[in-house]
């Protein structure tokens, strides 16, 4: 893995309108987020998933984004004060060694994993936070972009995974993306 994170200045590309020609966040996350859940966002960038999560969540609901990079945060909580959704959005800065998850124990829903994985050091610990945040029975939306992750990567995150027992139930199909949909057993 690659382990190299994307440049502040490259979130204000993945953040842009125009990236929806190319991925329209709303067709990859609605399946799976309701109103009320509480999501975690790992390096939601500048937020572009982050304020349709926000949405679908509704007043009632949580989407906790972190990030290791401060500009990344600020770049999402403006976008989410323009959008009227901050109240929405407990925006993190975190460490490369963890994501600080302890208050989440077992009460994350759903956590969408895009496009992240691959930039961390250490696979394992990441989906083993995961894991502890994440209530039996969560989803994990896990997508990596095929232009960064071969194959035998991603079968190499998705046994990661597995050693910290998520189950693969679906591989949605996520245009210019390997993906899986799994499950916390």
């Amino acid at each position: 893995m690659s382990n190299r994170v994307c440049p502040p200045w490259i979130g204000y590309l993945l953040a842009s309108p125009v990236r929806r020609w190319l991925q329209d966040p709303l067709p990859i996350i609605s399946p799976y987020v309701r109103q009320a859940m509480t999501v975690l966002e790992p390096g939601p960038g500048m937020g572009f998933f982050t304020i349709p999560l926000a949405r679908l969540v509704g007043a009632s609901g949580r989407v906790v984004a972190v990030d290791l990079q401060p500009k990344m945060i600020a770049g999402l909580q403006h976008r989410a004060a323009k959008a009227n959704l901050l109240d929405r959005i407990d925006a993190r800065v975190s460490s490369a060694e963890t994501m600080a998850l302890d208050d989440l124990v077992e009460k994350v829903d759903f956590t969408l994993a895009f496009a992240v994985v691959h930039e961390l050091p250490d696979a394992q610990r990441f989906f083993a936070e995961v894991a502890r945040a994440s209530r039996p029975g969560a989803a994990l939306l896990l997508a990596e972009p095929r232009g960064h992750v071969d194959d035998s990567q991603f079968a190499a995150e998705l046994a990661a995974a597995a050693a910290a027992q998520f189950q693969v139930t679906a591989r949605p199909v996520i245009r210019r993306s390997h993906s899986a949909l799994l499950q916390k057993g």
